[in-house]
């Protein structure tokens, strides 16, 4: 019989809790992977995942779109950093802007 401690009951996830923030929504809005069906992420997350992968895919690419992606990432940073998403005037702009550029 194996014994599973404190900290490996911790980091498991449940099958409606998502792996990456741990927030607690309906199965089937969850994304799973495909050769681990036990790993689940919401939907916010895979589209983090997604931006996250592409940036890491222009890490070894050099050419005019590529500059301009990592342009449009640092104003991302920056907007993020400053916290202006949150205005109550613009951050509803810069919030739905953001779901359109990488």
């Amino acid at each position: 019989m194996t014994a599973h401690t404190a900290i490996e009951d911790e980091h498991r996830a449940t099958p409606d809790r998502c792996w990456c923030c741990g927030a607690t929504t309906d199965p089937a809005g969850l994304v799973h992977l495909g050769n681990h069906p036990e790993v689940a992420v919401c939907v916010r997350c895979a589209h983090s995942l997604s931006k996250w992968a592409r940036e890491v895919e222009d890490a070894d690419r050099t050419g005019p779109l590529v500059r301009a992606r990592n342009g449009m990432r640092r104003v991302r940073k920056a907007v993020v950093r400053h916290g202006w998403h949150h205005n109550k005037v613009i951050g509803r702009g810069l919030r739905w802007l953001g779901r359109f550029t990488p």
